[in-house]
């Protein structure tokens, strides 16, 4: 039987490496994202794709609400400007907080009762989330609650869905200069990725690719007993 499998923000970086493999692996996927994003690529041949506007009044909801599906994954976020946490201003604050860690529950309202029973929900948060770093404040803050909000959901749903997060130090990708949904990607001068490649006992930054296994794994059956954990994907940059 197919798998179907939905994914928020399936057409960023690390979204279009998990469809393409998703595609490979058997999977029926369907992508949700903004509109901005979705002109910018071209899904695979199968792939059902649904856009939706950040500013429109339930329309992330409307975009996610469909059929049964056996997997979702929630991508969803942005970085904002580097600055200190107490420095930030209430709109960028409420920004940050709003497009990461409220989207990510509206879309756990509209996508708890479609997953079926024995399905698998991932979010995929940061490590800066669970490692301090400057100049990351609201953003951080928002990928700690990613995790938080992934201990709950895991609780409340089993056993009929599990829940899990993976959190990913850097990647390789245009999310580093200011991610792709907002036009003209900006790059952020603080992040050096040879620098910080050298300094991962990996000796590089992560790819996207690193980041779609572990996410199939917690998706799969050889997951069938992992619930309400973060998996930190990062090539011992922190290790707990």
């Amino acid at each position: 039987m197919t798998r179907t499998l939905t994914i928020l923000g399936g057409a960023g970086g690390i979204g279009r490496a998990l469809v393409g493999t998703a595609v490979t692996r058997g999977w029926r996927v369907e992508v949700v994202d903004l509109f901005s994003t979705l002109t910018k690529w071209h899904a695979p041949e199968g792939v059902h794709v649904t856009g939706f506007d950040a500013s429109g009044n339930g329309a992330l909801e409307h975009a996610l609400d469909g059929e049964p599906t056996d997997g979702f994954v929630n991508l969803a976020g942005f970085m904002g400007k580097s600055q200190p946490v107490v420095d930030a201003p209430a709109d960028d604050w409420h920004h940050l907080i709003d497009g990461n860690l409220t989207t990510a529950h509206r879309a756990a309202v509209v996508m708890a009762p479609r997953l079926k029973d024995g399905g698998s929900f991932v979010n995929v948060g940061s490590g800066l989330g669970h490692f301090a770093r400057a100049g990351y404040g609201p953003y951080a803050v928002a990928k700690a609650g990613i995790s938080a909000l992934t201990r709950q959901l895991a609780l409340e749903l089993a056993p009929r869905i599990r829940v899990n997060c993976v959190a990913p130090s850097a990647v390789d990708t245009e999310f580093l200069y200011g991610g792709s949904h907002r036009g003209t990607p900006v790059e952020l001068p603080r992040f050096d990725t040879k620098a910080y490649g050298a300094s991962n006992p990996m000796g590089r930054i992560a790819t996207p690719a690193d980041i779609v296994g572990p996410i199939l794994f917690l998706l799969s059956q050889d997951a069938a007993y992992v619930n309400g954990q973060t998996l930190h994907v990062n090539g011992g940059a922190f290790m707990t």
